[in-house]
């Protein structure tokens, strides 16, 4: 198996035209970058559903503040963002009601 190293967006580019050149052999071109045989499958496979921006390292990134890569990508954020909007709005109505709860409960009691 080999040890994992960091590659460029450059490199990766390189390893997919070549790894699709030779016919995708993916572990002739692990073993001649030597990066792993996952690894290069991984990028040609992203490579062709995203073209370029597929092979962009996204590590550490928030999802919120990337620019998307795909209609998919793009409608994923919008997804995650409004399903935070429905969860906060459902926090403030529960609040609301519990207030209100115990505003009635003060009433009583005076």
């Amino acid at each position: 198996m080999t040890s994992s190293r960091k590659t460029t967006q450059e490199e990766r580019i390189q390893i997919v035209k070549e790894c699709l050149e030779n016919g995708s052999n993916y572990g002739d071109t692990a073993i001649k970058y030597n990066v792993s045989y996952q690894q290069v499958y991984t990028w040609v496979k992203l490579y062709s559903e995203l073209g370029y921006d597929g092979l962009e390292d996204r590590r550490g990134k928030r999802t919120v503040e990337q620019k998307p890569r795909s209609e998919v990508e793009d409608l994923k954020i919008k997804l995650a963002k409004l399903e935070h909007e429905l969860y906060m709005t459902k926090i403030e109505r529960d609040l609301l009601k519990k207030v209100e709860e115990l505003e009635k409960g003060d009433v009583f009691r005076k």
